[in-house]
């Protein structure tokens, strides 16, 4: 059964526009913006031929670093995060399609529950940190604590401030320890997200990806932005950096982001000519590379 939907009235380019997620139409200035959203630099998708050759060479290049992990007994560790409808969950998907899911593991976990919430906050995170030879991707993370939990009144300012000072050293403890640690931030524009998420209201095969939370962000991109450059002035450390990766385009997010992460992987039999390079107009490290598109 789905949520009733208020109209809400969200600010684009400094002008107000209306937004009905049960309209089937949407406005022009969101249709006809959402690819370039959030100063992005290409005005179409890359091309599905192209996509799935490429994809198809990185996961050989997945299977082999997971053959070498479990050889190794190296243990990774990839944290995925972004506003909702950012893409988290089909790159996610995109790095596990083949490889053995008994030791490429991935993390979603919902609400806390009684005995969690009076637990130390990372505690219900690590129990997930992998075993020798094992590969977690956590689909969002500890890192709710500086995006939804503040901006939608599930935690405390001061919860919320001592989790950005503790998250750092959680972190360096994970890779004081030898975990190869990834964080990746996948960066949507507003009129893209807004898109996605009309997209998901209008399809019934698609609608169990719209929760309340969803819509009730709807009118809190501001905050949101505010709490996502808060997050990376915090943690974006030199053992723990954000990696962003400018999702507008699912197709090149999946790709570079794999890309970003086997390249920096030394395993056995890699084939640096078949992983290619990053294109730096999808992915960079830290606010930096935000501020640097606007976005």
């Amino acid at each position: 059964m789905t949520q009733d939907v208020p109209k809400v009235t969200i600010k684009i380019d400094g002008k107000a526009v209306t937004f009905d997620l049960d309209d089937a139409t949407l406005p022009d200035v969101i249709k006809d913006n959402a690819f370039i959203s959030g100063g992005y630099s290409y005005d179409k998708k890359f091309s599905k031929k192209k996509y799935e050759d490429e994809l198809q060479t990185l996961q050989l290049e997945l299977g082999k670093m997971q053959a070498w992990l479990q050889a190794s007994g190296e243990r990774v560790i990839v944290v995925f995060e972004g506003r909702d409808a950012a893409g988290k969950g089909g790159t996610i998907n995109s790095f596990r399609q083949y490889l053995n899911p008994r030791h490429a593991k991935v993390v979603a976990l919902a609400k806390p529950s009684d005995t969690e919430r009076g637990q130390w906050y990372f505690q219900r995170y690590a129990i997930h940190l992998p075993t020798a030879g094992e590969m977690v991707m956590f689909d969002r993370s500890w890192y709710n604590r500086a995006g939804v939990e503040p901006v939608m009144g599930f935690c405390k300012p001061e919860q919320h401030k001592h989790f950005l000072k503790e998250a750092p050293q959680f972190e360096d403890m994970i890779v004081e320890d030898g975990i190869h640690f990834f964080k990746f931030w996948l960066n949507v524009g507003q009129e893209m997200q807004l898109t996605r998420f009309h997209d998901r209201r209008q399809n019934p095969l698609k609608s169990w990806k719209l929760s309340p939370i969803d819509i009730k962000s709807l009118s809190k991109w501001d905050d949101y932005t505010m709490a996502r450059d808060k997050m990376l002035e915090k943690t974006h450390t030199k053992h723990a950096p954000w990696t962003i990766v400018r999702s507008n385009d699912k197709r090149r997010a999946r790709l570079n982001a794999i890309r970003y992460f086997l390249n920096r992987l030394d395993y056995k039999g890699k084939d640096i000519k078949a992983i290619g390079e990053v294109d730096p107009l999808i992915i960079g490290s830290g606010p930096e590379f935000l501020n640097e598109f606007g976005a």
